[in-house]
């Protein structure tokens, strides 16, 4: 039976998991699906934990690279790698003939990139289950790391939850609260939710086998959302503040990377840094944003809306990244250019 605790807060919520130490699951039919890196780290838990049985499903190869080569999934890869049963189903009713020929008891969707449909999710007699990086109901949608980031949070999470049929909003089994580094990109903060949300999904793998797994309603007065990162998002607004540019670049680092125009070109820009972000001035001309004020030995500096922005490692359109000292050496920059 799932255990009610409707209004516990996250410090609540904490202190009841406290003491779980690691879980050791068997007797277990779980059907897992992910595709990218990020559902790695619970993959290869899902492969320890002595379960009846586990297949994985993930999305169909798809053309990558310049070669535009079909390229198999990082999630099946690992799968292979492991032996496990495979599938790749090409849409949502494909993806229930895959349940009806595994009957899991369990289903784990860890960045699988499809909708379920209902019938999908009320196939499993344990329910489906899904791992999310943001501490729900804050940043529901497709892009929670990079909104965190890009808003200059100091903290962040995961969430382990029961999946229903609105994004995001099912009750919570279990959270882990962490912090962002003051100059953490999304790249590091990926690798370490990932590692972080395979403990507790693991975790909560165990309480559900056990009939403990809690079932705590989302707060929708607290609810907000992460859409997808859009190209308009990817490019430098300059009449912004510095510390909100610099927030865009390490969110977008390592990919899709912020990016600006300079000499008619796109310039993406990898590595920033703000001084002083406390005390920060608006800028007097705000038509002067993004104006190259200095050229320093290792670093650009530019206006911005409030404050300065130093630019440390950059990527010309066409060519590799490099840093801001290599850029300088192959470009005759002059005081007053400007990034649009």
């Amino acid at each position: 039976m799932r255990q009610n605790g409707e209004n516990e807060d996250f410090g609540i919520r904490n202190k009841a998991i406290k003491g779980i130490s690691e879980v050791f699951i068997v007797n277990l039919n779980v059907l897992f699906l992910g595709t990218p890196e990020f559902a790695l780290p619970s993959l290869r838990k899902l492969i320890t934990a002595n379960l009846s049985s586990l297949a994985v499903v993930t999305r169909p190869d798809r053309p990558a690279g310049r070669m535009k080569q079909n390229t198999p999934t990082p999630v099946k890869v690992e799968a292979l790698k492991n032996n496990l049963d495979l599938f790749q189903p090409i849409d949502r009713d494909d993806l229930l003939n895959v349940l009806r020929e595994i009957k899991p008891q369990v289903l784990i969707n860890v960045a699988f990139g499809m909708f379920l449909p209902n019938a999908v999710l009320e196939f499993p007699p344990l329910g489906c289950i899904n791992l999310h990086p943001s501490l729900l109901p804050a940043y529901r949608g497709a892009a929670p790391i990079q909104r965190a980031v890009m808003a200059g949070e100091e903290y962040t999470g995961v969430t382990v939850m029961y999946m229903s049929s609105r994004m995001d909003a099912g009750d919570i089994i279990l959270q882990e609260k962490t912090s962002i580094g003051s100059e953490e990109n999304f790249g590091s903060l990926y690798d370490r939710l990932a590692e972080l949300g395979a403990a507790q999904l693991h975790k909560a793998l165990g309480l559900l086998n056990e009939g403990k797994a809690p079932c705590i309603s989302q707060d929708e007065e607290k609810v907000s959302y992460a859409p997808a990162i859009s190209r308009e998002d990817e490019k430098i607004a300059w009449e912004k503040p510095a510390s909100e540019i610099f927030n865009l670049v390490r969110a977008l680092n390592p990919a899709p990377g912020a990016f600006t125009i300079f000499r008619s070109k796109r310039l993406k820009i990898w590595r920033a840094s703000v001084q002083n972000i406390r005390n920060l001035q608006p800028c007097l001309v705000p038509e002067t944003s993004g104006t190259i004020c200095f050229l320093h030995k290792d670093c650009i500096e530019v206006t911005t809306g409030r404050g300065m922005l130093k630019i440390l490692e950059l990527q010309p359109e066409g060519k590799r990244r490099m840093s801001a000292r290599d850029f300088l050496k192959g470009n005759d920059l002059k005081v007053g250019e400007k990034f649009e």
